[in-house]
Formats: C-alpha cells, sequence, structure tokens
C-alpha cells in the first residue's frame, strides 16, 4: 500500500510538474520596406536575438511567443499584457517587447510568463542596436556599427563594417572581425577575437582572451583566464595586456619598435626574437623592461599566475 501511494504521489507531481512547465508558442511577422542604410533598434525582456544579412530593400521581423500556458484560451490572456511593437521611423526599424511589471508577492515560475525572440532580416548596409534581459545575441554580417547589449546570454557577432560595442554579465563573445574599434565586456566568459582594424578594448571577469589580430591599440584584462594576441605591424598607440589567473603570449613585428614593461609573480618572462635593450630585469626572470629597436609606444603585460611570453616574428 505504501509503495501504491508513494507511486502515485510521485505520478502526481509529474503531472503537475509538466503542467506548470506548459508552453504554447505562435509567430507574429511583418516587413518593411526602406530606401537605405538605417538601424535596426530591438529590445526584449527574455528572449534571444538573431540578426541576419538579407538581400533587397526589405526588413522582415520574425517574433517567436513563447508563452506559459496550457490552452489557446489561457495564452490569449497573457498576451493582452504583452506590448509587442514592431514600426518603421524612416529607413530605422524600431521592435519592442515588453510585459506589465511583476506584480508584488508573485510566486509562481518566471516572469514574464511569454518571452520574444526576435528573427530579424536586414539589409547589410545596416546597423543595429539590439538589448535582452535574458537571451543571446547573434549579429550577421553588417557594414554598419552595433551595439549590443545582455543581462544573460552569449554574443555571436559576424564581420562588421563599424564600431562595435557588446557587453554581457553571463556569457561568452566572439566576433569574427571588424574594421572599426571594439569594445567588448563579459562578467562571465571568454572573449575571441579575430581580425580588428581598429582599437581593441577587451575585459572578462571570468574566462580567456583571444585575438587573432589588431592593427591599433590593444586593451585586454581578465581575471580569471590566460590572454592570447597578435599585433600587427608597428605598434601605433600603448597596448596593455593584463591578467589575474592565467599566461599571456603576444606576438609582435620583428621590425616594430615600442617600450616593453613586463611582469609576473607567479612564473617568467620570456622574449624570443626581440631586439631588446634592458632596462630593468630580475634575477628570477619575473620582470623585463626596456627598448626594442630603438623604442615607441608601451607594450605592458602583466600576470599573477602564469607565464609571459613575447614573440617577434
Amino acid at each position: 500500500m505504501t509503495s501504491l501511494r508513494t507511486l502515485l504521489a510521485a505520478s502526481l507531481l509529474a503531472t503537475t510538474a509538466v503542467a506548470a512547465h506548459a508552453r504554447i508558442d505562435r509567430e507574429v511577422e511583418k516587413s518593411f520596406t526602406v530606401t537605405g542604410a538605417g538601424t535596426l533598434k530591438v529590445s526584449t525582456q527574455g528572449g534571444g536575438i538573431k540578426v541576419v544579412t538579407g538581400s533587397g530593400t526589405t526588413v522582415k521581423i520574425t517574433a517567436k511567443q513563447k508563452i506559459k500556458a496550457d490552452t489557446d484560451a489561457e495564452a490569449d490572456e497573457v498576451l493582452k499584457k504583452l506590448e509587442l511593437t514592431m514600426e518603421q521611423a524612416g529607413n530605422d526599424i524600431i521592435v519592442v517587447s515588453r510585459y506589465e511589471r511583476q506584480p508584488s508577492g508573485f510566486r509562481w515560475g518566471s516572469w514574464p510568463p511569454v518571452n520574444v525572440d526576435f528573427v530579424v532580416s536586414v539589409p547589410a548596409s545596416y546597423s543595429a542596436e539590439l538589448r535582452t534581459s535574458g537571451g543571446g545575441i547573434n549579429v550577421g554580417d553588417l557594414e554598419g556599427t552595433a551595439d549590443v547589449r545582455t543581462s544573460g546570454g552569449g554574443i555571436v557577432l559576424g564581420k562588421m563594417g563599424g564600431i562595435v560595442k557588446a557587453h554581457t554579465s553571463g556569457g561568452s563573445i566572439s566576433l569574427s572581425e571588424c574594421r572599426a574599434s571594439v569594445e567588448l565586456n563579459t562578467s562571465g566568459g571568454n572573449i575571441t577575437v579575430g581580425r580588428v582594424g581598429g582599437e581593441a578594448d577587451l575585459e572578462t571577469s571570468g574566462g580567456s582572451i583571444k585575438i587573432d589580430s589588431v592593427e591599433h591599440a590593444l586593451n585586454a584584462h581578465t581575471s580569471g583566464g590566460s590572454i592570447r594576441a597578435t599585433i600587427l605591424g608597428a605598434l601605433k598607440q600603448d597596448c596593455t595586456l593584463s591578467t589575474s589567473g592565467g599566461s599571456v603570449r603576444v606576438n609582435v613585428d620583428k621590425t616594430a619598435a615600442f617600450q616593453l614593461d613586463a611582469s609576473i609573480s607567479g612564473g617568467s618572462v620570456d622574449a624570443d626574437g626581440l631586439t631588446l635593450t634592458l632596462t630593468s630585469t630580475s634575477r628570477r626572470g619575473s620582470k623585463l623592461a626596456g627598448t626594442v629597436n630603438g623604442g615607441g609606444p608601451l607594450l605592458k603585460l602583466r600576470s599573477s599566475g602564469g607565464g609571459i611570453d613575447i614573440v617577434a616574428r
């Protein structure tokens, strides 16, 4: 009897759990015709944003609604309190998904009871301003700028023509390429970057940093991982790479002229192929400072938990 009661109780709990997590999916689509470059502006609560490059002069928006409801009638009631706006202002497209404020004392499930993911197709000439409080952001190849922010997801960016700014409080960031400057910041993930034509400012509190190549100033800081970077050509501006929990490896052009200041509290500093005139060093090899090829902008390297390698190519 006890076993039967236990089984029935477990079945009831399982049924309740399924009911509590029931979901109804719906889609809303809308298209706009534009006549030139514009900006896509998207803001959503608890949903992801994906921007793809389309052809022609059409912007197409698909809003994917994930509604916590058991029946269509319940879903209809939930959607009455959802503000879903898709409108055009010149060549700019403005998209907003916002649910009413969570009532005080509300405890069941998460809020809001409907999340909206957006998939938007735009011309390649477009820029993007994207905000979500709880989802990932994915942007294809765009010639314009990108300013993206999420409170709880990863960010993936393709080949960008304009300035890129990206921030997430809980995920990794990757960028294929940018012809302008970039500013990437995450509180909990890795940063991976391809080629950057302008300045690069990269910071993470909980991951590693890798940048294939940068042509101007590079500032890279992490509290919990390693840094790998390549600086192309001559150092045009001061560069700083620092980590509190990993190693640092930077590749430089063998003809580049700069001032080196590298030190570490838990390893050694190695310089391979550099023409270096020392101004300061340590017995244990934990510090190396001097001029390279006559000196120039400062290359400052710091690590608390791994080695530092500077390699001339």
